[in-house]
């Protein structure tokens, strides 16, 4: 992934946002730093069901087993989102995907209360989604 920032930076970066207006903009930022994901890509089995947008999202471990996500949604703001959480999960073995609860970070960027709450539910899936194939790869 490619200009994304770690998770220490991410958090230092939110917390300069002046306003909620500032972060929701930061937030779609790193959403149009994705890679673009390949129209094959955005097939059924990578789509992310409870997602009220169109959410695709593909994992496979590279070859130091490490797990490499790429992503893509029709939604700005939710393929932010999407980045966001990949930036959470940058360099984990699937077992440390499994074991790594990203909510403590949602909490220190106050994002949960900030989201609507289909848009908390989408974002729950994508966790549950990303968690069940590392359980499933390791």
């Amino acid at each position: 992934m490619a200009a994304l920032p770690d998770r220490d930076k991410l958090l230092r970066n939110f917390t300069r946002c002046a306003n909620w207006e500032e972060k929701y903009l930061y937030i779609i930022e790193l959403g149009q730093r994705l890679p673009e994901l390949s129209q094959e890509a955005h097939s059924p089995e990578n789509s992310i069901q409870g997602c009220q947008s169109q959410v695709w999202i593909i994992m496979h471990q590279n070859d130091a087993g490490m797990i490499e996500l790429a992503g893509d949604s029709d939604a700005a703001i939710v393929k932010g989102l999407i980045a966001v959480v990949f930036i959470l999960y940058q360099q984990m073995s699937p077992q440390d995907i499994v074991a790594f609860d990203v909510r403590p970070w949602f909490e220190k960027m106050a994002l949960a209360q900030h989201l609507t709450p289909s848009r908390s539910q989408g974002l729950e899936a994508m966790i549950r989604a990303i968690r069940t194939k590392a359980a499933n790869i390791s």
